[in-house]
């Protein structure tokens, strides 16, 4: 019988963890079937119960549970530790184990497009879970500096108190939108704003080498204006395929190439 495998939200008929996951499956020679389950907002620790209870081998975690995930595991990992969110579930010695793949999908993503992250600085517009979850793998991919630019300033210092105790080696800081300037590598978008399709505007005053929109599929007004500057761009896309694929390899213990995926 296949390996059962399976995403569970709310909603989840966007998700498409099924095709990339039988996608890998198909490359790496391994029988699996990956499902979605959509869960009731208060129903999400009885579906994942249930889902293990019947042999289930792992789960993929998305919005608006991956708190709720993060509380239910007995192990984390470091990074689903530092992120409060967990994304990828298994069942191991009777424990549920928890981690978060999504920045590493991030730094595989950016890494792919050979984008330099060793001794950069970076950008991160958003003070949201998403970023909470990418600054430690960016920092262990060698950023030395991560300023995180947010339209309520405390709550990106909350963000930058939170973590900088977990990342040494390279310099948190926080902005308010309003004070957006200064020169930076890579700025990456991880707030809802093309998704919502309001304008956020990139003053003249903030220069930077490159643009990564962690949304993809939706019309960017932070990539148009990247675009406009001449400068590469990329939406996050391979972002979605390496967390999937970080996923993938943890509970299969094989990892297959993010570029024949993009």
């Amino acid at each position: 019988m296949s390996k059962q495998f399976a995403v569970i939200g709310h909603p989840i008929e966007q998700s498409r963890s099924p095709e990339l996951h039988h996608a890998f499956a198909q490359k790496t020679g391994i029988d699996l079937h990956y499902s979605k389950r959509l869960a009731p907002l208060d129903g999400f620790e009885a579906n994942i119960k249930e889902f293990f209870a019947q042999g289930g081998i792992g789960m993929n975690v998305t919005v608006p549970f991956k708190e709720q995930a993060f509380a239910q595991c007995h192990v984390l990992t470091e990074r689903a530790k530092i992120a409060k969110a967990v994304n990828t579930l298994w069942m191991q010695d009777g424990q549920l184990h928890g981690d978060n793949t999504d920045g590493q999908g991030l730094v595989d993503a950016i890494q792919a497009l050979n984008w330099n992250l060793d001794n950069t600085a970076i950008l991160i517009i958003g003070a949201g879970g998403a970023t909470r979850g990418v600054i430690y793998p960016l920092v262990q991919a060698g950023v030395k500096k991560i300023v995180i630019a947010n339209r309520t300033l405390a709550r990106a210092e909350q963000l930058v108190a939170d973590l900088k105790d977990a990342v040494p080696q390279a310099t948190l800081a926080a902005v308010s939108l309003e004070d957006l300037s200064g020169e930076f590598d890579l700025v990456i978008n991880a707030t809802s704003a093309s998704l919502s399709g309001d304008a956020l505007v990139l003053p003249e005053t903030l220069q930077f080498k490159y643009a990564y929109e962690m949304a993809y599929g939706k019309p960017s007004s932070f990539l148009d204006q990247a675009k406009a500057r001449g400068l590469p761009t990329s939406e996050g896309y391979g972002m979605l395929v390496g967390q999937a694929i970080e996923s993938f390899s943890i509970w299969n213990g094989v990892k297959p190439a993010l570029k024949d995926f993009l």
